[in-house]
């Protein structure tokens, strides 16, 4: 399971380790009594596509297993302002420690699965489809992918080995689009595929020429896009990068290209308002 990793793991044990340093919480020690018991709400504060109950599950889990943990909501769903996420019951220091840590894993997954929604959104009735970027916080890819695929995108390569993208400087090394593809054609097995960036037509075309199975149209202008898509959309997957906002991410789609690619779903994510209230005692 993509939430029960080695990586994950670790990656809760140092949030944890940072957030509680040396001495613990020393507020929640010094004003809630060890054996004080009670129950908190997790809700939402805004409207929000829900990502990453499992990692907060987890994180609850890690600081103490003696916190019940009921899941009202369920991943993937469309919550509005109040709506109410989950309810923890136990010890009260235990759910105030796991707070922050858990609040922030959820909060941004819920971040990234939300802003991938409006895209998607924003692109309905055309074959475009929504993917990420390698543009993740560094250790988050696996969580950052995840939840775009939860908000109805769809992942580019995970990392570095798990296709071959050709960009400028490789194009630049290599001698050019041509030389760039044949040399890649050497690496990896016969699944890998080999996509190349491109900056104008003619590229495009030597791309094309050179058996390329994806260009990655970077910048292109809307009218070049159309272009691509007329002369060679049914000879290579066409993907379209650079600047894609959400106020010209239906324009680009409604050039028929393949693939939008967005590196704002993850490099530029804002956080989805969640909060944590305890019942009164």
């Amino acid at each position: 399971m993509w939430h029960d990793t080695p990586t994950l793991r670790a990656l809760i044990e140092l949030a944890l380790a940072e957030d509680l340093g040396n001495g613990g919480d020393l507020t929640t020690l010094a004003t809630v009594p060890a054996d004080r018991r009670g129950t908190a709400r997790v809700v939402a504060k805004a409207p929000l596509v829900l990502a990453g109950l499992p990692v907060f599950d987890q994180v609850v889990a890690r600081v103490d297993a003696q916190v019940e943990r009921v899941a009202v909501a369920t991943e993937g769903q469309v919550l509005a302002a109040g709506d109410e996420v989950v309810v923890l019951t136990g010890p009260v220091r235990s759910i105030l420690t796991a707070e922050r840590t858990a609040l922030n894993f959820l909060g941004r997954l819920s971040g990234i699965a939300s802003l991938t929604a409006r895209y998607v959104a924003a692109t309905a009735g055309h074959r475009a489809q929504i993917i990420d970027t390698r543009k993740t916080l560094p250790a988050f890819r696996a969580l950052d992918k995840y939840a775009v695929r939860v908000g109805g995108g769809a992942n580019h390569r995970t990392a570095l080995d798990a296709g071959v993208l050709i960009k400028e400087n490789h194009v630049l090394s290599a001698g050019g689009v041509g030389a760039a593809i044949e040399a890649c054609r050497h690496v990896g097995s016969h699944l890998v595929k080999v996509e190349v960036e491109v900056e104008s037509l003619d590229e495009l075309a030597a791309a094309v020429a050179a058996g390329a199975e994806i260009a990655m149209l970077d910048n292109f202008s809307l009218a070049d896009m159309r272009a691509a898509v007329a002369r060679f959309g049914d000879q290579i997957v066409l993907e379209a990068s650079g600047n894609m906002t959400l106020e010209r991410i239906a324009d680009v789609a409604a050039t028929g290209v393949h693939l939008i690619s967005v590196g704002a779903l993850t490099h530029s994510v804002p956080v989805a308002d969640l909060s944590l209230r305890l019942d009164p005692l």
